[in-house]
């Protein structure tokens, strides 16, 4: 917990919040550990500015509370050469600007184009997008996960979502227990290493408990309240189905500092 509160402090602190004050606003996160940057073992370098026009160096997070399902109007390529998506929504669109990230699906997106009489907002697609995600199976009228960007006074429901997509799974049971849900995804032994019993994974945006993991069977399984069943697209699938897969953050950065302090070529081979 400590680690994770310490990322989300600084994450405040590149968007303009001033370490004093994180202490001082409960609302931020609480409790929170005060941390001293002069003394943190591992060198770490923030800016507090607040000069108009300069862009903050502290990319969008996301917390996996999905805000609304929007749904697909159009998705294909556009009269320039690129390829684009057009969702239709109302919470997401409110204090909507031109370059702001919204996560589909839990894919981050920068929005466009937005039309608020029209309650629609349209994101471009790189072939990156389309490779690593299952956007480019969904259509007109698919339902899709939607979240804002999260916003430095924002309550922490979920978990640190970044929105950059680890890979694909396929839904593979659903299974009914009183008004709960249990849903299976298999998933490559490349992105199951780092899903662990209990720990979090992002599905479809979805900040979500692991209950098992299956080594052998390159699967694992969580559960929906009704309550979330109501709010997500994942029970909308079917077995076969393929959703975005988002493994926690933090288990990436202790693999590599593990690595590296083998002082073994493969920590020289570790990818950025």
């Amino acid at each position: 917990m400590a680690v994770a509160s310490s990322f989300f402090a600084l994450f405040m602190v590149g968007n303009g919040v001033h370490p004093s004050k994180l202490r001082s606003n409960p609302s931020v996160l609480n409790p929170l550990p005060i941390i001293n940057l002069k003394s943190c073992p591992v060198k770490l370098k923030y800016r507090c500015s607040h000069r108009p026009g300069k862009k903050s160096t502290v990319k969008s997070l996301f917390t996996g509370i999905v805000e609304e399902v929007g749904h697909i109007q159009q998705l294909g390529p556009n009269e320039d050469g690129g390829f684009e998506m057009k969702i239709s929504a109302k919470a997401v669109l409110g204090g909507v600007q031109l370059g702001d990230s919204v996560a589909v699906n839990g894919t981050c997106l920068t929005v466009s184009d937005f039309d608020l009489l029209a309650s629609h907002f349209t994101v471009g697609l790189s072939p990156e997008t389309l490779r690593k995600t299952s956007i480019g199976d969904l259509g007109p009228g698919s339902p899709v996960n939607l979240e804002r960007a999260l916003q430095p006074i924002s309550r922490m429901g979920g978990h640190f979502v970044q929105g950059h997509v680890d890979g694909t799974g396929e839904i593979v049971m659903f299974q009914s227990e009183g008004d709960s849900l249990w849903v299976k995804v298999k998933t490559s032994p490349e992105l199951l290493r780092y899903v662990v019993p209990k720990g979090f994974v992002a599905v479809d945006g979805t900040s979500l408990t692991v209950v098992g993991v299956y080594d052998e069977e390159n699967c694992f399984d969580f559960m929906l309240v009704a309550y979330t069943q109501q709010k997500v697209v994942i029970p909308m699938k079917k077995v076969g189905d393929k959703v975005n897969l988002e493994v926690d953050i933090l288990g990436k950065y202790v693999e590599k500092l593990l690595r590296s302090g083998t002082g073994s070529e493969e920590a020289g081979n570790t990818p950025c």
